[in-house]
């Protein structure tokens, strides 16, 4: 009895040590930094915030912001969870090597992501730039540069999040519901949605956050126009660049609470059973 109480005794204060080291990581890697931008933010009041809102250029870049992150969301959901499927569900050549494919945009730097986009649609040195161009459709330093850095530099997260619950879930209830006569549309709508709805959300919240807060790979297709192309991400860099750190940190504390807001709302929300 006594040497099986003992090996408990040894861990107990190591497994407290290990808690505070992790605790003590987070604070000063995350959550410091994190309060210091919301107290630079709230220094004068709500004179900083309130600086952004009346200027309609950062108006301007927040809405393109909020616009393009919406959409990189939506492309990357539909593909990743297709994709997800794909991998979990099917054998076929190639599948180790599209696997790690797809973790490219987690290694890649950002300003190699942007640079490679304007090699390919750029103006007249791009492979499809002159092209599309000509035909009236500009990508690079416009919206849908923007969209496509985004959408790179964040494919994989909702990927990674659905996989995992896929290959536990297993295929008996897909299988199942297909020798019942359900099609593709309707096993997939009525097993496989429900079943990996919260991988799906956690995916689309850290696809959000990634592209609300995504700044090399835009930084370099979008030509940081003002009014046109400037992301709020862009307008933290030129505002703190230019000394007007306020609007910098209030521009920076909006972009943390709309990430830190739809990961706590997800936390809350979520079933206990499910968690």
């Amino acid at each position: 009895m006594a040497d099986r109480t003992a090996p408990a005794r040894t861990r107990g204060p190591s497994r407290y040590v290990i808690r505070l080291v992790v605790i003590a990581y987070l604070f000063f890697l995350v959550a410091w930094p994190v309060y210091l931008v919301g107290k630079n933010a709230f220094s004068d009041g709500f004179e900083n915030l309130r600086g952004i809102i009346e200027d309609p250029d950062i108006v301007h870049a927040l809405n393109l912001t909020i616009t393009v992150a919406i959409i990189a969301v939506v492309i990357n959901t539909v593909f990743g969870v297709g994709i997800s499927l794909l991998l979990v569900r099917y054998q076929f050549p190639g599948k180790r090597l599209l696997s790690a494919l797809l973790d490219v945009p987690l290694s890649v730097s950002p300003i190699v992501v942007g640079l490679a986009l304007v090699l390919v649609y750029g103006g007249r040195n791009g492979w499809f730039g002159p092209t599309l161009e000509s035909a009236g459709f500009q990508v690079i330093f416009a919206t849908p540069g923007i969209v496509l850095a985004t959408v790179f530099v964040a494919l994989p997260l909702v990927i990674r999040e659905v996989v995992p619950v896929l290959e536990e879930l297993g295929d008996e209830q897909e299988q199942a519901a297909r020798s019942l006569g359900a099609n593709a549309v309707q096993t997939f709508l009525r097993i496989t949605l429900p079943a990996i709805k919260w991988g799906v959300i956690y995916g689309v919240v850290l696809s959000l956050a990634r592209s609300l807060g995504e700044f090399g790979a835009v930084k370099v297709v979008s030509g940081n126009v003002l009014g046109e192309t400037r992301t709020a991400t862009l307008v933290v860099e030129e505002n703190y660049l230019n000394f007007d750190k306020g609007g910098a940190y209030a521009t920076a504390f909006l972009l943390a609470l709309v990430a830190v807001a739809c990961i706590i709302v997800v936390s809350v929300i979520r079933p206990k059973e499910d968690r």
